[in-house]
C-alpha cells in the first residue's frame, strides 16, 4: 500500500510518495498556479501513479496540508494567498479529481506537527505541540497520535496566543501582546531595536542596517546585553505560552522548528527555564526539542494524516 503527502504552499506544491509505513519513496515540486492548483495537484498524484504503476486500490488516501483553517470535515473559510474565498470543501474536490482516492486535509502548520510526530523530532511522541518560529509563529498540536484542527480550523494558532495585556503594539492579526509579536523573528527584530532605543548601553544592533532575528542571536552569544536582553524577552514569552499550552494539553514534548530555531540550544534552555518556572508542576514533564525535516515537515505530515487515519 502507498500514500501520498502534499503541501500546498503559495509558490510551491510540494509532493512526496510514501509507503504505508512512513518510508518516503519519492519526492518532487511544481509551481503554485493560484487558478488550476487543485487539477495540478490530482494530476501530479495520478500522472505519478501511472509511471510507478500504481493502482487506485494500493492508495490507502492523500494527505494535504493547505495555507488556511481546515475543520475536520475537510473544509477552508478561504486561502487569501491563493484567491480562494468563502467557504470551500477541498476534501470533496480533491477526491471527486482523483476518481474517489481518499484525502484527508488540514491547516499546513498543524500538518507539520504530523509530519514531525512521523520521522522527525517528535518522532515516539504521540502527544506533543509544534512552534515554528519563522516571520510569524505557527504550530500543531497532536493528542494521541491524532491532530487537533478545532471547531472552525483554529487549533494550534499559538503564534496569537495572548502573553503581554499590556502591549500598545498591534498585532497582525489586529490583537495586541500575542507571542507573535515578540518570539517570531519579526518580533525579536522589532524589540532588540526598541530595546536599543531605550536602553543607554553600548550596542551594534543601532549599527546594522538591515537587522536580523540571526543577527540578534549572534550579537547576544558575543555578550552585547541589549541583545541578551531581547533573546530573554522573546524566551519569557516562550516559557509562558508553552506553560499554559502544557497545563492545557497535557503534552510530553514541544517540538520548535521555523528559522528562529536555528538558534539552537541557546533558545531552548532559556525557554526550559521560563517554562519550569510558570509550569503548574503536574504538568511539566515535557521535553523540549528541535524540528528535523524543514521543509519535508509538510509532505510527511500529509503522509502521517493518511497512515494515523
Amino acid at each position: 500500500m502507498y500514500c501520498f503527502g502534499v503541501d500546498l504552499g503559495g509558490t510551491f506544491i510540494k509532493f512526496g510518495l510514501f509507503d504505508i509505513e512512513g518510508n518516503l519513496i519519492e519526492k518532487w515540486d511544481t509551481p503554485t498556479v493560484k487558478e488550476t492548483f487543485f487539477d495540478d495537484i490530482a494530476k501530479n498524484v495520478l500522472d505519478k501513479m501511472s509511471e510507478k504503476d500504481i493502482k487506485k486500490d494500493d492508495v490507502k488516501g492523500v494527505g494535504v496540508g493547505v495555507p488556511g483553517p481546515v475543520d475536520g470535515e475537510g473544509i477552508v473559510n478561504g486561502l487569501v494567498n491563493l484567491g480562494l474565498v468563502g467557504q470551500v470543501n477541498i476534501k470533496n474536490i480533491l477526491e471527486e479529481k482523483l476518481g474517489g482516492i481518499k484525502c484527508i486535509v488540514g491547516n499546513d502548520a498543524n500538518v507539520a506537527a504530523m509530519g514531525e510526530m512521523l520521522e522527525g523530532g517528535g518522532k515516539g511522541y504521540t502527544d506533543m505541540v509544534m512552534i515554528t518560529l519563522g516571520t510569524g509563529v505557527g504550530g500543531g498540536v497532536i493528542i494521541g497520535g491524532k491532530m487537533l484542527s478545532g471547531v472552525t480550523g483554529g487549533a494550534g494558532e499559538i503564534g496569537h496566543f495572548p502573553v503581554n495585556v499590556d502591549e500598545q503594539a498591534t498585532c497582525g492579526c489586529g490583537k495586541r501582546g500575542c507571542l507573535e509579536q515578540y518570539a517570531s523573528a519579526t518580533g525579536i527584530v522589532r524589540v532588540a531595536k526598541e530595546r536599543a532605543m531605550k536602553i543607554k548601553m553600548p550596542t551594534k544592533i543601532l549599527e546594522m542596517e538591515e537587522l536580523t532575528a540571526k543577527d540578534v542571536f549572534d550579537l547576544a552569544k558575543e555578550g552585547d546585553m541589549v541583545a541578551i536582553d531581547a533573546v530573554e524577552i522573546a524566551a519569557r514569552y516562550l516559557g509562558i505560552a508553552t506553560a499554559a499550552i502544557a497545563c492545557t494539553v497535557n503534552n510530553k514534548a514541544f517540538v520548535v522548528g521555523g528559522g528562529v530555531s536555528r538558534a539552537g540550544d541557546f533558545l531552548l534552555d532559556k525557554v526550559k527555564k521560563y517554562f519550569n518556572e510558570y509550569v503548574f508542576k503536574p504538568c511539566s514533564d515535557v521535553e523540549f526539542k528541535l524540528a528535523t525535516l524543514g521543509n519535508d515537515a509538510g509532505i510527511y505530515g500529509g503522509a502521517a494524516l493518511v497512515i494515523k487515519e
